[in-house]
């Protein structure tokens, strides 16, 4: 309920207001504005939520009674108040002006108000519109999402306000370049990795700040290797051979040489495993740790692997020995020194 609501009183009581109510404003009487022979009430007023809004009267010395109503309910009439609410006080009852308060305004005392005059001739009145603006709020936002690449995703954004809010999309990303969705729904179908991050969802209209929530899209994909090199160490200096790869989940890691899997703890090495790389370490090399290593990288969604060769000074060696495959394992044989010897 808005203002208004009028204060209970013994029946007699109620006679005499009610007397006086018509004898102010009479029925029939049409509401007028901007009437040249009478002292105008001020245009539309607007305010935001929970400030005050202050109506004022213009009156002279023509006026004998004055009263400020909302709808049907009579808030004050001349110096008394016959509302109950307490957010409504009076602010100015003198020759020249007619002025209350609506303190702490909410959406629901939106709506007209009227200011009601009597004069030696006739009652008259003049009415002004309470508009009440509401910063907007987000209510519904979609929760994080958990996604394999090539899905669809779709995210909601939900906000109320007074006007209602513009609502916008944009992805947090260094490449992301302005809006990307200016409505609550936000679709994106065949999602990529590079489509993974946080997406800020805006509620703007112009009453105060913009609001911003954000939802975080995890796009999960198979391991992908992006580096692993063969590496040439002297006997007895310590050699590392480097495996690194991006997945979501991260990957895990595992080390083969030639067709057997080298353990955690192995004497002389020592397997290192990270969210995105893998290093193995010889501490001590020895002839028999020079040949061929392969590195593979799985997660739920798949594996890759990469090979790569420890070898010494002068050995001769394919320089592409560490490009990388994707799926299955992938098996570089070192030739014999002889047949290299023919093939060079």
């Amino acid at each position: 309920m808005g203002v208004g609501g009028c204060l209970a009183l013994p029946w007699r009581c109620l006679v005499v207001l009610c007397l006086r109510l018509l004898f102010l404003v009479p029925a029939g009487v049409p509401v007028r504005s901007g009437d040249a022979t009478f002292p105008k009430a001020m245009d539309n007023v607007t305010v935001r939520q929970g400030e005050s809004a202050t109506l004022r009267c213009s009156v002279d010395n023509r006026v004998t009674r004055v009263a400020w109503l909302n709808r049907s309910s009579i808030l004050y009439a001349g110096n008394d108040k016959w509302c109950l609410d307490p957010r409504v006080v009076l602010l100015a009852n003198t020759k020249t002006q007619y002025s209350i308060q609506i303190q702490d305004v909410d959406v629901y005392d939106e709506g007209p108000y009227t200011c009601s005059v009597q004069t030696d001739n006739h009652p008259k009145t003049s009415r002004v519109h309470l508009i009440v603006q509401v910063s907007p709020k987000i209510t519904e936002i979609s929760s994080d999402i958990s996604i394999n690449e090539g899905g669809n995703v779709s995210l909601t954004c939900i906000a109320t306000g007074r006007p209602d809010p513009t609502i916008t999309w944009r992805h947090i990303s260094p490449k992301a370049v302005g809006f990307i969705s200016e409505d609550e729904y936000l679709e994106i179908t065949g999602i990529t990795r590079e489509q993974s991050g946080e997406y800020e969802c805006s509620a703007s209209n112009d009453v105060a700040a913009p609001v911003v929530q954000r939802v975080k899209v995890t796009v999960n994909y198979p391991p992908y290797i992006s580096d692993a090199k063969s590496t040439g160490v002297p006997v007895g200096q310590k050699g590392i051979l480097l495996c690194e790869a991006s997945a979501v989940p991260s990957a895990n890691f595992q080390w083969y040489k030639d067709d057997k899997r080298l353990a955690e703890g192995q004497k002389g090495l020592k397997v290192e495993n990270k969210a995105f790389f893998s290093r193995l370490t010889f501490f001590n090399v020895s002839e028999q740790d020079y040949g061929n290593y392969t590195c593979v990288a799985s997660n739920q969604l798949g594996n890759t692997n990469a090979s790569m060769i420890l070898y010494g000074p002068g050995a001769v060696h394919d320089g592409n020995n560490g490009a990388w495959r994707q799926g299955g394992c992938v098996w570089l044989l070192a030739l014999p020194l002889a047949q290299l010897t023919r093939q060079f």
